[in-house]
C-alpha cells in the first residue's frame, strides 16, 4: 500500500483530473434510474443543490456527504475522500508561484 507521499506523487503525475463526487453521483443516478428531483426529495435538499453538485458548480459539503452516505449506505467518509482527492489534485496542478517564496519551517532547537 502506498504511503501518503507516494499517493501525492501519483496525483501530481496524473494529467487528468479525478472524477468529482458530483460526476460519480451522476453516473450512479443514471445506472439506478433515479432523477435528480427524486434524489433531492429523498435527501431532503433542493433539486438545485443536487444539480449544482452534479454540474461541478459546487463542491461536496460534509452535510451532503452525510446525506449521500446514508442514502447509499456507504457512510460519509467515501464521499469526503472523493472530494479530498479532487481538491488535492487541484492544489497540485495550480500555479505554485505564490508559494515559492515561503521558507519551510526549520526548528532551530533540533538543529
Amino acid at each position: 500500500m502506498a504511503n501518503t507521499q507516494e499517493r501525492i506523487e501519483q496525483l501530481r503525475g496524473r494529467s487528468r483530473r479525478p472524477l468529482t463526487p458530483g460526476q460519480f453521483l451522476a453516473g450512479l443516478l443514471d445506472e439506478m434510474g433515479i432523477t435528480q428531483t427524486d434524489l433531492a426529495a429523498r435527501l431532503g435538499v433542493t433539486r438545485a443543490t443536487v444539480s449544482r453538485l452534479i454540474q461541478g458548480r459546487r463542491s461536496l459539503t460534509l452535510d451532503m456527504a452525510q446525506r449521500l452516505g446514508r442514502f447509499f449506505g456507504d457512510g460519509p467518509g467515501v464521499w469526503m475522500q472523493m472530494q479530498a482527492i479532487v481538491d488535492l489534485w487541484d492544489a497540485l496542478h495550480m500555479d505554485a508561484t505564490p508559494y515559492a517564496a515561503i521558507e519551510p519551517w526549520q526548528d532551530q532547537k533540533a538543529a
